[in-house]
């Protein structure tokens, strides 16, 4: 099993930034990539940024230059470092991690941390 738990989420004014963290516990040795993905009402939870084992990254192309993500503490942290928030940026952030064996592929989600934009 693999637990998240994230945090860092609040109230902020556009060009604002927050730092969201995500705790991962468990059998986090077979984890083999990590994202952040965010979700509004009447919308899909839609994918901020990614980061694979071996440190590759992707951003949503309505982040990139503004957002970074990151690993820390032997991978027992996540991290998304949030720049110049605009309104649109106003979600339920999710932290999310992959955990693949030989055996099977498994998806696990934190409960999410709230970011509003608003001025």
């Amino acid at each position: 099993q693999v637990r998240l738990v994230e945090s860092g989420g609040g109230t902020v004014q556009p060009g604002g930034s927050l730092r969201l963290s995500c705790a991962v516990s468990g059998v986090i040795s077979s984890i083999s990539s990590m994202g952040w993905y965010r979700h509004t009402p009447g919308k899909q939870r839609d994918l901020v940024a990614h980061i694979t084992s071996g440190g590759d990254t992707n951003y949503a192309d309505s982040v990139k230059e503004r957002f970074t993500i990151s690993r820390g503490n032997a991978n027992k942290m996540l991290f998304l470092q949030m720049n110049n928030l605009k309104p649109e940026d106003t979600a339920v952030y999710f932290c999310h991690a992959e955990r693949r064996t030989d055996y099977f592929t498994r998806d696990y989600w934190g409960p999410g941390t709230r970011v509003t934009v608003s001025s």
